[in-house]
């Protein structure tokens, strides 16, 4: 038996009382798709025009059969007690009228229908473009205390559920709720005796509805969130199936994976069961009412207070009634199922964005940084950690085309220095200055246009190489992707791969070595040409020959811009201006390598720890 694994609560909708609380009704969701279906109004207005005169269609075609019904009587002799007194129209012509009606209902089923699919993709393509636009452009806290795999489950789990809804779910319930109104209407036209009757009887079908209703509402609404549970650990086990295979934990992931198949199956099946005790119940009471209004239509005629052909077209009718009101309560236990996937979709929506268009300066085109940093006692702690302050009254200064390293043991707070840097957080007190001036009086987007990073783990996307390197500035000619390449000694290497600067990098750039994967991150940076480069130790995992290839580019990269170096192994920053060694979120000591390894400090612990002696083989 798999064992139990216990599921994080502190994540957004991962409640199951928070996600009840927090489900959205059905108007919500047509509001939704009202707001994305703008600019094609007139296409949904005809798809209900002809929706309607569709629903007409089956009601004159249900009057029609009726007169069928009377005609052939009179042609075999029988009186028929007309209303207005007069003759039945004969089987022919009123055949021939039943052919036209259903020619005409099936031509307007056919454009409804196609226009309400077409609405749909459109309304569901233009979500997801809108949750995807508005996904990248949420600032870094949003992403440290969401999983990766509920985003992915609410772009297309919880849009598939809304696109099933709006291509067919919302144009069968409209035709339904008018039929509805129609078939009863047509009831009363045709004895008002007997509709007063189905009148009377539909009193105890309200009752049932809204008892069976809000019952599965309140099961339902955790069902998605426990499916969605099961995307996020599809999602965190086949990104990281390496690790898992080679740690041997197939059968630990697949316990976990059981356990939440579980966890979702059990309401789930609750819920089936409930939904299909309330379509029964709902059925009970209608067939209930077809067999009482059977009897009385039955004495009526036998009264001579209703022909066998208005009867005929009164219980037809009577079945569409039925049909539609059976179909809307269908409809409103998947309305109710739909709330959750809308509460989450809106709830994306509504997350506030990174303003990268913001600042008091206005920069011109062609301004770029000097690159001049200054944090001044700043001080930092991340939201999801509240209560671990990383950085304390931090100051550093690093001059124009400097060459700073950060050094220090891990949670020292050497990455969160460069994620304030690139403005991923802002301090919680304290101030950065860049070029003198306040970090947040320049655009985000500028600001961040005007650094690199080159990471310790290259992850390339999935396109070709060529399309890696311009992702520094897309829109490069490939003259200048070239030029970038060669300057990151990585042009020959790429020259050699079977379709050269258009060869495909496979996923996360699986197709090629660390060291290339390093190369094309540093033609990327050289082609983006920023003030300020961060470099996360580019060649901690390499061997010496690839290592030596990607020093040598980084050489080169780091001429005339302010370099920020996130050392982890101190023999990397030997040729560094400045070396400050980080210690409990502050810096503990400022200078060259030698100098600090010479006065015995915390820097120099930290050499022989690594096992470099007298430091001569650092660098």
């Amino acid at each position: 038996m798999a064992a139990e694994i216990p599921q994080k609560t502190d994540l957004p909708f991962d409640s199951e009382a928070g996600e009840e609380s927090r489900a959205a009704t059905p108007w919500q969701a047509l509001k939704l798709y009202l707001d994305l279906a703008k600019g094609h109004r007139v296409t949904l207005w005809v798809a209900v025009a002809h929706l309607a005169v569709g629903i007409l269609g089956h009601l004159v075609f249900v009057v029609a059969a009726g007169w069928l019904v009377d005609s052939t009587l009179s042609t075999l002799g029988m009186e028929i007690p007309l209303k207005d007194g007069g003759e039945p129209l004969g089987i022919d012509k009123v055949g021939g009228f039943l052919f036209l009606t259903m020619l005409v209902t099936l031509y307007c089923t056919y454009v409804d229908m196609g226009s309400f699919i077409e609405l749909g993709e459109r309304a569901a393509a233009r979500l997801r473009d809108r949750l995807f636009g508005r996904l990248i452009h949420l600032p870094m806290t949003f992403f440290e205390s969401t999983r990766i795999g509920d985003l992915s489950s609410r772009l297309l789990a919880d849009v598939a559920l809304l696109q099933e809804t709006w291509t067919n779910d919302l144009r069968t319930y409209t035709k339904n709720v008018l039929m509805l109104v129609g078939a009863v209407v047509l009831l009363f036209v045709l004895s008002h005796k007997l509709g007063g009757l189905v009148l009377i009887t539909v009193l105890p079908i309200v009752a049932v509805s809204v008892w069976s209703g809000s019952r599965i509402r309140r099961e339902s609404s955790s069902v998605q969130e426990r499916l969605s549970r099961t995307s996020v650990i599809i999602d965190e086990v086949l990104t990281a199936i390496r690790s898992v295979k080679t740690f041997s934990n197939e059968a630990h992931e697949a316990g976990r994976f059981h356990t939440a198949i579980d966890d979702f199956l059990r309401p789930a099946v609750k819920v089936a069961r409930h939904r299909a005790g309330y379509v029964c119940l709902i059925l009970l009471v209608l067939f209930s009412c077809i067999i009482l209004l059977m009897w009385y239509g039955s004495r009526e005629i036998a009264a001579r207070h209703l022909t066998v052909g208005d009867f005929t077209a009164f219980m037809s009718a009577l079945v569409l009634a039925a049909t539609a009101g059976g179909l809307l309560a269908e409809l409103m236990g998947r309305f109710q199922r739909m709330g959750g996937a809308t509460s989450r979709v809106l709830a994306l929506l509504e997350e506030p964005m990174e303003q990268l268009d913001g600042g008091t300066i206005t920069p011109e085109p062609g301004d770029r940084l000097e690159g001049r940093v200054a944090f001044r006692g700043v001080r930092f702690r991340y939201p999801s950690r509240p209560g671990a302050v990383v950085l304390e009254n931090f100051e550093l200064e690093i001059a124009p085309g400097e060459r700073v390293a950060l050094v220090g043991p891990s949670g020292a707070g050497k990455s969160t220095v460069t994620a304030l840097l690139f403005r991923l957080h802002d301090p919680e007190s304290g101030e950065l200055l860049i070029d003198d001036r306040p970090a947040r009086d320049y655009p985000l987007g500028w600001l961040r246009n005007q650094m690199a990073m080159v990471p310790q783990e290259v992850l390339l996307f999935g396109g070709s190489v060529a399309e890696n390197i311009a992702y520094g500035r897309p829109g490069a000619s490939r003259e200048e992707i070239e030029a970038a390449a060669r300057q990151a000694n990585a042009f020959d290497f790429i020259q050699q791969l079977p379709e050269g600067f258009e060869t495909l990098v496979g996923d996360r750039g699986v197709q090629l070595s660390g060291g290339q994967r390093q190369r094309v991150a540093i033609a990327r940076a050289i082609l983006k040409d920023p003030a300020i480069l961060v470099l996360d130790e580019a060649t901690s995992s390499l061997d010496s020959e690839n290592e030596r290839l990607v020093r040598e580019a980084l050489d080169g990269l780091t001429q005339s811009r302010t370099t920020l170096v996130i050392a982890h192994r101190l023999r990397t920053v030997r040729e560094a201006d400045r070396i400050v060694v980080l210690r409990e979120g502050n810096i503990a000591e400022v200078g060259t390598h030698e100098a600090l390894y010479t006065a015995g400090g915390h820097y120099r612990m930290l050499c022989d720890a690594e096992g470099e002696g007298s430091g001569e083989g650092l660098g």
